[in-house]
C-alpha cells in the first residue's frame, strides 16, 4: 500500500494526491502535524532511500538551522526522535510503499507507481504519434477496466 506524508498547506503535496486520485491508485495519507510519525514510518522512508536521511529531511528547515544540527554527528535514533517530535523537517511530500519512495512531486517520477496494468497498456503506445495524447487514452482504457470491475464484485 502507498502511504504519502503531507502537510495541509504544501501545493506539491495536493499535486501528488490529485495525481493518484486521478490514476484510482489508493492511498493512505499520513498528515505530519496531526497523525505522529513512528519509528516504523521513518524506517519504511529509509528503507528505500537510496541516500539515508538525506533523501528525506531537510536541513534548510527553521527548526534545524535554530538548532545548529548536523546530521552526521547524530546516532541513527537521535535523528529518528529528531524528526518524530519535529516533523516539519521533512521534505514533502514522501510518497513511499515496500519498495519504492518519491520525495516531492514530479510528474514525471510519480509514475513508477503505477499499476502493473496500467503499465502493460502504456507499453503499447506508439510514441511517434503524440505521446500525451495515447497516454490519456490508455489511462482511459484502464479507468473504464476498473470501473468494470468494481461493478462486477
Amino acid at each position: 500500500m502507498i502511504t504519502i506524508y503531507t502537510t495541509p498547506s504544501c501545493s506539491s503535496c495536493r499535486k501528488a494526491k490529485k495525481w493518484l486520485d486521478e490514476h484510482m491508485i489508493d492511498y493512505i495519507e499520513k498528515n505530519l502535524f496531526t497523525q505522529p510519525l513512528t519509528e516504523e514510518d521513518i524506517e519504511l522512508m529509509l528503507l528505500n532511500a537510496e541516500n539515508g536521511f538525506d533523501d528525506i529531511i531537510s536541513t534548510r528547515s527553521k527548526i534545524f538551522k535554530e538548532q545548529n544540527l548536523d546530521i552526521e554527528d547524530m546516532l541513527m535514533s537521535e535523528i529518528k526522535e529528531f524528526i518524530i517530535l519535529n516533523p516539519s523537517v521533512l521534505k514533502r511530500p514522501i510518497i513511499v510503499d515496500e519498495t519504492r519512495l518519491q520525495v516531492g512531486y514530479n510528474d514525471e517520477e510519480i509514475r513508477v507507481f503505477i499499476p502493473r496494468r496500467l503499465r502493460e497498456l502504456l507499453m503499447e503506445i506508439d510514441y511517434s504519434v503524440n505521446e500525451t495524447e495515447e497516454y490519456n487514452q490508455a489511462l482511459a482504457k484502464y479507468l473504464q477496466e476498473l470501473k468494470i470491475k468494481s461493478k462486477k464484485r
